[in-house]
């Protein structure tokens, strides 16, 4: 390693960019190269850090291992910042272990965070809670703590586990104060700041309130038979039951329980789950066919009982119902969750993120645009799609939380 490429990596790990780039700007050898990606990346110059990176890991080729597996790793993370998930897995994973052979335990151990925080992205929470057990964090450097430490709270958050998120978020940040890295100090006092704010909404006998994950978390264990509208399920302390594959029963079931203690008159229900204006004898036989239906799912929760004008919802014991439902109605909930990240998008990742078709991904997509929800920068392969964050709400219940099929 010569004197100028030594002074740009201290740069580097001492945050002086533009120090780093003095020192090797002009070069065209793969550690310089490799060097001038990380700078790139750092300046958030993600494509220019991406093609570096990339004629780095050429130039190294396969008789210096170490430093391609260390470029690889780079890039890896540049592809995260990208929102990029088309490359394989697998090649991060062969360089963690590449690294790890040749005694390179924390970029090895860097490897196996950025792994964990693609799981996060991609809704893979019980891939990510395995791949935070397997971390070895003995004798890691505190960055690398308070990012586990981060990776463990946002897996709290979204599994409803507020205390445990806030144990997590204060290893963290004692971590991150250690560490002395202001910008990964910023990023945990974002996660903090959703405790704080509306994440849902509950819809009980007739009134509308915002609440926080806290506030969710409560009312999931009070007893109460809740309709979940965020994760489509019904639940109460006893068990979970999901209606994710049906559609038509959970719109039947949500409308019963937004009409209780009272019950729902037939065509308005009809009018919900059918859309349809006029009603006619066909549809009052099928909302009696989905209605045994629904019944014989809900038995061990609630009983569904016909009266003169419709039906009612009524829970065993007594207890009340509510209607856990989303910041954002609609089917692309899930879409808003992960562009309230503020990074850029492309449908393709969107996809993989959500488990739908890219074709599905780019209707929903347009139909958001056209409501000026959503805008698209780029063109053709390069497009990419962003949001401004939901006013006055989180999104972290609307991120996927079950690993969709890829």
């Amino acid at each position: 390693m010569d004197s100028l490429i030594a002074a740009a990596g201290r740069a580097l790990t001492a945050g002086d960019v533009l120090g780093a780039l003095k020192h090797v700007g002009w070069r065209e050898d793969p550690a310089a190269l490799a060097l001038r990606g990380i700078a790139m990346a750092q300046l958030g110059d993600y494509a220019r850090a991406r093609d570096l990176l990339k004629r780095a890991a050429r130039g190294f080729g396969p008789r210096e291992p170490l430093a391609r597996a260390r470029c690889v790793v780079a890039e890896a993370e540049v592809a995260l910042a990208l929102r990029e998930f088309t490359a394989s897995p697998q090649r991060l994973d062969d360089a963690a272990q590449a690294l790890a052979t040749r005694g390179d335990h924390a970029n090895a151990r860097h490897a196996q965070l950025i792994a964990l925080r693609r799981h996060l992205l991609l809704g893979r929470l019980d891939t990510a809670r395995a791949a935070l057990g397997a971390l070895d964090l003995e004798g890691a450097p505190a960055a690398h703590h308070a990012l586990a430490a981060l990776a463990a709270a946002e897996i709290a958050l979204r599994s409803l586990r507020t205390r445990d998120a806030r144990s997590a978020l204060q290893r963290a940040q004692a971590a991150a104060a250690q560490a002395r890295i202001p910008a990964l100090s910023a990023e945990i006092a974002q996660v903090e700041s959703l405790l704080q704010r509306p994440a849902a909404r509950i819809l009980h006998a007739g009134h509308e309130q915002p609440v926080t994950l806290d506030e969710v978390e409560a009312v999931l264990a009070s007893g109460t038979l809740v309709v979940d509208a965020v994760r489509h399920a019904v639940r109460d302390t006893a068990g979970v039951e999901s209606f994710a594959r049906r559609p038509v029963l959970f719109a039947l079931l949500r409308a019963l329980a937004a009409g209780w203690p009272g019950d729902v008159e037939r065509n308005a229900l009809i009018a919900r789950v059918f859309r349809t204006r006029d009603p006619d004898e066909t549809h009052r036989a099928r909302l009696r066919v989905e209605i045994g239906r629904l019944r014989r799912l809900l038995a061990p929760f609630a009983d569904i009982t016909a009266t003169a004008r419709g039906f009612l919802l009524s829970p065993h014991g007594a207890r009340g119902v509510m209607v856990l439902a989303p910041p954002v109605e609609g089917e692309q909930g899930v879409l808003h969750g992960l562009l309230a990240d503020g990074m850029a998008w492309s449908t393709s990742a969107l996809a993989l993120a959500t488990g739908d078709s890219q074709r599905s991904v780019q209707r929903a997509l347009a139909a958001m645009e056209a409501a000026g929800q959503v805008r698209a920068i780029g063109r053709a392969r390069a497009q990419r799609w962003v949001a401004p964050p939901l006013a006055g709400f989180t999104t972290i219940l609307l991120l996927p939380a079950t690993p969709p099929s890829a």
